[in-house]
Order: C-alpha cells, then structure tokens, then sequence
C-alpha cells in the first residue's frame, strides 16, 4: 500500500463547514432572551431533515477517544437523513467531511472543534466516523429512525493522514 495522503485539521468554522451542515454553538448575541432573561436562545441552528418515510430520534453514543494523527481509512454518509452530533462534554473532536462525487467521497476536509461546538451534517454528506480526542466520548446524535437502510460507507483505497495545524 503507497503512502498516507495528508490533511492538516482546520478550526471548525460555519463558513468553512457550510457546505456539509451546520456549526452548532453560542457564538455572538442570541436571538431572543427567554426565562426572564437569564437564557439566551440560538433559535433553529439545525437544517434538520429526516426524510418523508423517518422521524427524529435522541441517541446517545459513547466513542473511544482517538488521537492525532489520524490514519483515515474509512468514510460513511447517510442518505436518508441529516445527523447531529452535540458532545455533552467540553472535550475537542475531529470533524472530517468530504464532497461528493457521485457514489464516492471527493478530497476530505478535517475540522477541529472548540469547546461547546456540536455539528449537524446535511444528508448524504459524506463524513469520517466519531472521532473524539479525549475521553469520556459521550455525545447526543439527533438522526433519522426509519425502516428503510440510511448507511452508505466507502473503504478509500489510500488512506488520509491526518495531523493538527502546526502550533
């Protein structure tokens, strides 16, 4: 097998992630305050979809910690649905997303997270598995529950390494 690709891990940003979902945190001013005044609101922060033939479920995963690097062999989307991930810790997580060719995954991207961020990714983007950097893993998945397959993964056939920008 040749060599790794390599990815440099970017920060998480909305704008840099806009194309695969949404960044999900308390960044600037919230919409509304509510519960007088002591709660801000981030009003509808998700483009939540789960198709006509599936309903929202709340799953908790617990994901063994990885580190960088990263050796990236493996991509999954879900066709049927959007899936959000929100960590119930303040612990980092490495986001990979890739665009889609077709029936296969383009040039991944990796993202690093800052404390409090969660993610939502839009149907069938194409994305690495959990990948949290320290333990305990524990997150909310809100995704699609439904009769019909939602999982798509695609082995690459030269794996990405994937490093932290340099400090």
């Amino acid at each position: 097998m040749s060599a790794p690709r390599e990815i440099v891990a970017q920060a998480l940003t909305a704008a840099a992630f806009a194309p695969f979902g949404d960044l999900l945190d308390c960044a600037g001013a919230p919409d509304r305050l509510i519960n007088a005044g002591r709660c801000g609101r981030y009003h509808d922060r998700a483009r939540l979809d789960f198709g006509p033939e599936g309903r929202a479920g709340l799953s908790i995963f617990n994901a063994v910690p990885r580190e960088l690097p990263y050796l990236l062999d493996l991509l999954e989307r879900h066709p049927e649905g959007s899936q959000a991930f929100l960590p119930m810790t303040s612990n980092p997580f490495l986001v990979i997303v890739a665009p889609d060719l077709g029936d296969r995954p383009g040039v991944p991207q990796a993202f690093l997270t800052a404390p409090h961020q969660g993610i939502n990714l839009y149907r069938g983007t194409w994305h690495g598995v959990l990948t949290p950097l320290a333990g305990p893993g524990i997150f909310a998945v809100v995704d699609r529950i439904g009769a019909t397959p939602n999982l798509d993964e695609y082995t690459l056939d030269r794996p990405y390494m994937i490093r932290a920008q340099p400090a």
